[in-house]
Parts: structure tokens; C-alpha cells; sequence
């Protein structure tokens, strides 16, 4: 049976009556629970984002050995080579994957093909997660509990304040091992990382057994397979 990814939300208490709605990804008919999230700006500016609940699944699966690296497909990696760990925990995805980006581009800057409010891999009227994005969700007017209330309650030990529902999908590393998976979520964002623009590109983590956050400065080399999450384009 297909996961309910239901299971993952916040309760109504937390995040109000109706606050989960779902969309239909037409490229392959999968549907994807999001949500419209108050919150607050890194200057402190009150902000709204509206952004999936769960990770996003699309694409042929390959072996976490090989490289996302043909550029007339969707590839995508399951945890330990597993399809199911794609339908519960979605899909895992080399930086140039995510963006849509020809996969040289996981081995040199690509600068110059990063647009605002970049789609990437995401469906049609949607784009791809920033920190700013991830930064609101996680400021929500409803968290009491700060990172921890990004967290799903369900096997991730959360509070899900904010409804975000983040879960513990893990990634594939540099070396094309899968780890961590239930202890910690990854991803991606579209910025290439200061410095080392070739290999590498920002990105964040949570763990299910710490509260602490590495906030904006982090990032990930580009041929590791991490989470991608949507934001809608508004």
C-alpha cells in the first residue's frame, strides 16, 4: 500500500483545522499534501510561505553507485536501492538533478544558469526551497519549540509546530553510501557554496536527536543525494 504521508502532519491543534491541502503533480499523477505556513523573515518581517509537508518523488531510480547523470531523464535515488523508501521518505537528488542542471554542473559552476525563484525539478507553479523559504517555515508563529517543531512527531522526535513535517529520509553520501536514515532530513538549496562554487552548494540539515541548527553558512558537495522540498510560486 502507498504511505500516508497524513501520518507525518501536525495535528489540527497545532496548526488549525484544514491547514494540509493536496496538489497533483501532472507529470506523473502523484499527489502531494502542502501547506500555507505565518511566519517571519531572517530581518525579522512578518512573511507566509506556502510549501509541500512531504518531499518531493519523481523520477527513474538509479543505484546509489552511479551519478544522476543523464540529462534527458528525472533520475532519483531511493534509500538502499528500495522504491518504497522513495513512496515513504520521496526521493533523494544530486544538486544538478535538483536544479535541472546539466550534470557537469555537479563538477563546475553553473552561476550563470541559476535563476530567481529557480523551478528546478519541481512541478509546474512551484519552485525550489531557499533558506529564506525554510527560515519562515521554521519562525512560524505557531512554533513553540524551535527547530524541533519542524520535525514530524512521527519517528523523527518532533513537536511539528510549524507543520512543516519534516521526517528522517537520510542521504546518499559523496562515496554513495546511504546513511542516517530516520535520524536526520538533508537538502539542497539552489546557491552554489562560497568558495568552493565547483563542487559544493548550500544546504541544511535537522537530526532526530539534536535541537540545534547550523543555520545559513553549511553546505553539501553536489554529488551527494539529498531532499528536495517545493515552495509555490506566488
Amino acid at each position: 500500500m502507498p504511505f500516508d504521508h497524513s501520518k507525518t502532519h501536525a495535528a489540527a491543534s497545532k496548526v488549525g483545522a484544514d491547514a494540509y491541502k493536496q496538489f497533483t503533480d501532472e507529470r506523473n499523477g502523484r499527489s502531494y499534501y502542502y501547506i500555507t505556513i505565518e511566519g517571519e523573515t531572517p530581518g525579522g518581517v512578518d512573511a507566509t510561505v506556502t510549501i509541500m509537508a512531504e518531499n518531493l518523488n519523481i523520477g527513474t531510480m538509479v543505484n546509489g553507485e552511479n551519478d544522476q547523470n543523464d540529462d534527458n531523464v528525472i533520475e532519483r535515488y531511493c534509500y538502499d536501492n528500495d522504491t518504497t523508501k522513495c513512496d515513504e521518505f520521496g526521493g533523494l537528488y544530486q544538486w544538478a538533478e535538483m536544479m535541472q542542471l546539466p550534470s557537469r554542473c555537479n563538477t563546475e559552476s553553473c552561476a550563470d544558469l541559476i535563476e530567481n525563484k529557480h523551478r528546478g525539478i519541481c512541478p509546474d507553479g512551484w519552485r525550489l526551497m531557499t533558506y529564506r523559504d525554510f527560515y519562515i517555515a521554521w519562525h512560524a508563529k505557531t512554533n513553540k519549540d524551535g527547530i524541533k517543531g519542524t520535525r514530524s512527531t512521527y519517528g523523527f522526535s518532533g513537536t511539528n509546530y510549524t507543520g512543516l513535517s519534516l521526517t528522517g529520509a537520510g542521504k546518499k553520501s559523496e562515496n554513495s553510501k546511504f546513511l542516517d536514515l530516520k535520524s536526520a532530513a538533508y537538502w539542497f538549496y539552489p546557491v552554489e557554496y562560497k568558495d568552493e562554487e565547483n563542487i559544493g552548494a548550500y544546504a541544511n540539515y535537522v537530526m532526530s536527536s539534536s535541537n540545534s541548527f547550523e543555520g545559513n553558512d553549511s553546505g553539501a558537495y553536489k554529488t551527494m543525494g539529498l531532499s528536495v522540498r517545493c515552495v509555490k510560486v506566488e
